[in-house]
């Protein structure tokens, strides 16, 4: 298409032509009154989001939530894991049961390290590098996870596997919502549905390699006795070693392979392009319009987006409500990219301050931070030792091993309809994301509560479904919806803020959980439960002005 300043539509806003071939108000005239107190950013961010909403979900969109949905997958993959892997690593390597809460408390460290590093560096370094530098630090470690014998050298790896995995969601919600259409932000929330599939894809797993590959049959001795481990035994006395144990470590190594998986398909066979909002925040705006440019070749369109439709813009007050300097230097293009280095400093400085911009964000910023503490307080202490608690409640009923394996799978299958449920409630009157928020996390609470006074094999496998299925509708629609409350130049640290304290959390958890679960089989379910009561209470409390509103 012809360049846009030629037509004269920048100058006078006539009506242009869209991808479509369609007529339609020019997306950057300067009489448009949605441009009206925005700054010069935020402007271009409105075209932006224009020029992709005329895309509606192409093909390159699809591409993105896919892998960024293998990025969630992975997430909880893991996490899943170590709670499947835990008893059997306890029989052979020999440690104290208390201290089986220090591998889901190095897994959730290395979480908390990762959530806050690659949030803060996804909004410097850019999307792209972070996108693809996760997975790979997760299936390197990964791939090490099943070789050692030591505790300490598995807790060590642990960590750096955790690491790499703490960035999936706050990085993958951001780039997701970046690119999708704005009447499709639902699919946000549906990425999660990605994250019972990596349950279901460890467990299964797990139900294959565990049982089966275990000291004797589910780890007894011929004699019925569960075999020790061969450091606490006298020599010469059947024992648990590495030869006979191998199914946890298969597992491990299963799900190495996976993350390099999709490291392949995310470097080599796609090709990621830089965030747009990303390039136009750092002042790169030509840089933005290739992007642009080239997903629209990518999904088989035009893009309208060309330099001269962003240097017809011009700046004014900010919808910020401040007149803040460098807050509008922030999308300036070649001014900002000039800044000198005090000023680029100021500049950056002014992003950190977006958290805190107003009495109703500070508010917002700080629920949502007890919001994320809480919900991870409660679902690590409920994925790290729920399934020793059925495997312990199973063997009080006398059920199987393999039975108890064969319900994890059954259990977190059910997740799947739950995120469905939460991406539904985006667009239900009068319910929408805070309203399907608090009735998901209350109902999560109190199936905790109910499960704490049950033990049958039937009533444990339901009331397990009912907690796992309205845990995966609350995480659904809280990880999708924290990114459109912010902006872009500061959404991965908002996100990966937000997710820190979450982390920070789940490594104490599972550690007063396991020593609770030593003293009261039931004593976690309570702790779990009472937290995810909190989160229903800060929900309760969000400022209504930030669910759902257009995302810049």
């Amino acid at each position: 298409m012809a360049d846009l300043k030629e037509k004269g539509t920048a100058a006078t806003g006539i009506l242009g032509e869209s991808p479509d071939g369609k007529p339609t108000e020019f997306y950057g005239s300067l009489n448009d009154p949605e441009m009206d107190g925005l700054t010069l950013y935020e402007k271009k961010a409105l075209l932006v989001n224009r020029e992709l909403d005329s895309h509606g979900m192409g093909k390159y969109q699809w591409y993105i939530f896919g892998l960024c949905g293998m990025g969630y997958m992975i997430d909880l993959m893991y996490a899943q894991a170590f709670g499947l892997v835990e008893p059997a690593m306890e029989q052979e390597i020999g440690f104290l049961p208390a201290k089986g809460g220090n591998l889901f408390a190095s897994f959730n460290a290395g979480l908390c390290a990762g959530a806050f590093v690659w949030g803060v560096l996804v909004d410097i370094i850019g999307r792209q590098y972070a996108f693809n530098l996760t997975v790979l630090i997760a299936s390197v470690f990964g791939l090490c996870l099943g070789a050692p014998s030591s505790y300490d050298a598995i807790l060590v790896l642990t960590a750096f596997v955790g690491f790499g995995v703490g960035g999936n969601i706050p990085i993958d919600t951001t780039i997701t919502l970046e690119f999708l259409p704005q009447n499709r932000r639902f699919l946000l929330a549906l990425l999660s549905i990605f994250q019972p599939i990596g349950v279901v894809v460890s467990s299964g797993i797990a139900y294959g390699f565990v049982p089966k590959y275990a000291c004797g049959t589910g780890g007894l001795g011929t004699d019925g006795e569960v075999l020790g481990a061969c450091s606490n035994v006298a020599a010469g006395e059947p024992c648990c070693d590495k030869a006979s144990n191998m199914g946890w470590r298969y597992l491990l190594f299963t799900l190495g392979a996976i993350c390099l998986l999709v490291f392949f398909l995310r470097f080599v066979v796609f090709r990621f392009q830089e965030s747009p909002k990303y390039l136009l925040y750092r002042g790169k705006d030509e840089k933005a319009v290739q992007v642009l440019h080239a997903i629209a070749k990518f999904n088989g369109r035009e893009s309208t987006i060309t330099m001269a439709v962003f240097d017809a813009l011009t700046d004014e007050d900010s919808s910020l409500g401040s007149n803040d300097t460098d807050k509008a230097m922030l999308g300036t293009g070649d001014r900002q990219m000039k800044a000198s280095l005090g000023e680029k400093i100021k500049i950056e400085m002014s992003r950190y301050k977006l958290l805190f911009a107003t009495p109703t964000m500070a508010r917002l910023t700080i629920l949502i931070w007890i919001t994320y503490m809480f919900d991870y307080w409660g679902f690590s202490i409920a994925g790290s030792l729920l399934p020793k608690i059925l495997l312990e409640k199973g063997r009080e009923l006398d059920v199987s091993t393999q039975t108890t394996y064969r319900n994890y799978v059954i259990i977190y299958i059910c997740g799947i309809p739950g995120v469905m449920l939460g991406a539904l409630m985006y667009g239900v009157p009068l319910i929408g994301r805070q309203w399907g928020m608090i009735i998901s996390s209350a109902l999560m609470g109190i199936s905790l509560f109910i499960f704490a006074t049950i033990n049958t094999e039937a009533s444990n496998v339901g009331i397990n479904i009912m907690e796992y299925f309205f845990q995966s509708m609350f995480n659904a629609i809280l990880y999708g919806w924290t990114p459109e409350a912010y902006p872009a130049p500061i959404r991965g640290t908002a996100c990966g803020v937000a997710s820190f304290w979450g982390r920070l959390f789940s490594i104490v958890s599972p550690l007063i959980g396991t020593h609770l679960l030593v003293k009261s089989v039931n004593g976690p379910l309570y702790l779990a439960g009472g937290g995810v009561f909190v989160c229903t209470v800060c929900i309760l409390l969000m400022p209504r002005k930030y669910l759902g509103g257009r995302s810049y």
